[in-house]
């Protein structure tokens, strides 16, 4: 029995809406799997791992810093020196989101920092000598909601140095460091960030004399976070 032209008809309708449909399947689908495909290729946002929400409002846990400093040193005939050891530095640290955003209804909020601190350089008043260190530290980030972001900074480590007496008696000495300072983002991975810190050098006592080294840092550098 031929079929009648009102059944072929439907039956082409049917036919359309069949293609439509599947076509709007497989859109959907290439759609949900385009972030996907991207993110194995590794293109797109760099930054999803580090930010909370936008640039400012708290890392995330495990989120990594890289950074690269430079800077000078003022000393201070005080505190047991007997003389004011003024420095050149440069450093470069590692570090890392250690937990989650700290106190987030208040508006001392922010995020726990651990780094370690590899500096070096040379001390060029009252004398020639060189000094170089490494120090752990915990630094406090703000979570300011914008691209100026504070911290509170202190660590204390392990130096090597020629300075000598009157103030340093042995090439191995301990070195303590505390201050602040801010970061200033660039973009949403990369931060121009200027600190600046007490820095103590003294052997605790190991050998003499044992007067200490004490002087003001400041210092300026990019901070990379991945």
């Amino acid at each position: 029995m031929a079929p009648t032209k009102d059944r072929v008809t439907g039956m082409r309708k049917l036919s359309c809406l069949s293609v439509w449909a599947a076509l709007a399947i497989g859109l959907r689908g290439a759609e949900a799997q385009e972030p996907t495909a991207i993110s194995l290729l590794g293109i797109g946002s760099q930054t999803n791992g580090i930010w909370l929400g936008t640039v400012g409002e708290g890392f995330q846990r495990g989120a990594q810093s890289f950074a690269a400093q430079f800077g000078a040193a003022a000393g201070l005939a005080a505190f047991g020196s007997d003389q004011a050891h003024d420095l050149a530095l440069a450093s470069v640290s590692y570090g890392r989101i250690l937990g989650p955003l700290y106190w987030e209804d208040h508006w001392f909020r922010g995020n726990l920092e651990g780094r370690l601190e590899l500096f070096g350089g040379a001390q060029f008043s009252p004398s020639r000598a060189w000094l170089v260190g490494l120090t752990p530290h915990l630094r406090y980030i703000f979570a300011t909601g914008n691209r100026w972001m504070p911290f509170l900074d202190g660590g204390l480590g392990v130096s090597a140095t020629s300075i000598g007496p009157p103030d340093l008696g042995s090439i191995f000495e301990f070195n303590l460091q505390g201050g602040g300072g801010f970061h200033w983002f660039l973009r949403d991975d990369l931060a121009l960030t200027l600190e600046a810190r007490y820095l103590h050098m003294s052997c605790a006592g190991i050998s003499r004399p044992n007067q200490g080294l004490n002087s003001v840092m400041g210092m300026l550098g990019l901070t990379w976070f991945f």
